[in-house]
């Protein structure tokens, strides 16, 4: 799979190639809160309005919890009114994948880290402008690093 990373500079690189993730659950109950496996790993969701991503407003990036792929930038974000953290789209296209989701009798269409398939929420046609499109993500499932420190989400795979 091809995937967008930071380098050193801090600046968004790629596509490069990246290896799936795969994990047991003991692995990952290991690295993750048990709130946070529960959503991300368990394709739960978090009460609305409840987030601590919800209401920031700091520059920066916000990646998966499990992997640390860049996933949504703060010039992404916007105030959906839903209770989540809400983009209109991601980073880089390649960094997010699609799954239909058939779960609670509606059909949603779920969004997964590409390289670690963390649940991150759901993708919904009713978005602003430029994409139409509502990325809305679960705060368990992301990491946020504010614009000055993105040197430090380099990825070994970008350095060099």
């Amino acid at each position: 799979m091809k995937v967008k990373v930071f380098n050193a500079q801090g600046k968004l690189v790629g596509p490069i190639d990246a290896t799936k993730i795969v994990k047991s659950d003991a692995e990952w109950k290991a690295q993750l809160t048990a709130e946070q496996f529960k959503i991300a790993r368990n394709k739960g969701t978090e009460a609305p309005f409840c987030g601590t991503l919800l209401d920031n407003k700091t520059e920066g990036v916000y990646s998966c919890i499990c992997c640390g792929l860049p996933l949504f930038a703060s010039s992404g974000k916007f105030d959906s009114g839903t209770g989540w953290p809400s983009f209109f789209a991601p980073v880089a296209e390649e960094n997010v994948i699609t799954h239909e989701d058939r779960a609670w009798g509606m059909v949603r269409t779920e969004i997964l880290c590409a390289r670690c398939d963390c649940h991150l929420g759901h993708v919904f046609p009713d978005g602003p402008r430029p994409t139409g499109l509502r990325f809305c993500v679960n705060s368990d499932s992301l990491a946020f690093t504010a614009q000055p420190e993105l040197a430090k989400l380099a990825d070994p795979a970008a350095i060099g």
